[in-house]
């Protein structure tokens, strides 16, 4: 299945469902599963980011998220703010980053994978 047929998205996610500030901090991250431009799965993860980030080096931080991106098939990633390192790391794996539309995590997410959010 290729990217364009079934895109997946993360973005860090308040618990009142709007968008989280931080990606690399990250305390949530929503995993939202997309298909011809609806909702199909909404799945939160408590990643704890915000703490492990912080405990080894930013190398151990980058494989996490790595880790977690694949394991979850992350097509496109929403976020408001990211350090350079992330994002490069993100570029190299070839995962648009882009902004949020709206304080509301779902609806930025269907604008990610529509096409209607900027490039971050």
């Amino acid at each position: 299945m290729s990217r364009t047929e079934s895109p997946t998205v993360a973005v860090p996610v308040t618990e009142a469902g709007e968008v989280g500030h931080r990606w690399g901090r990250a305390e949530r991250i929503a995993v939202v599963s997309t298909g011809e431009g609806t909702e199909l799965s909404w799945t939160v993860h408590e990643v704890r980011w915000d703490v492990l980030h912080d405990e080894g080096g930013e190398g151990q931080h980058h494989a996490r998220v790595v880790r977690f991106l694949r394991d979850e098939g992350v097509t496109h990633v929403v976020a408001d703010h990211m350090g350079a390192g992330m994002a490069r790391m993100l570029a190299t794996m070839g995962i648009p980053v882009v902004r949020p539309t709206d304080r509301d995590a779902r609806v930025s997410a269907l604008a990610a994978v529509e096409g209607r959010a900027p490039t971050a």
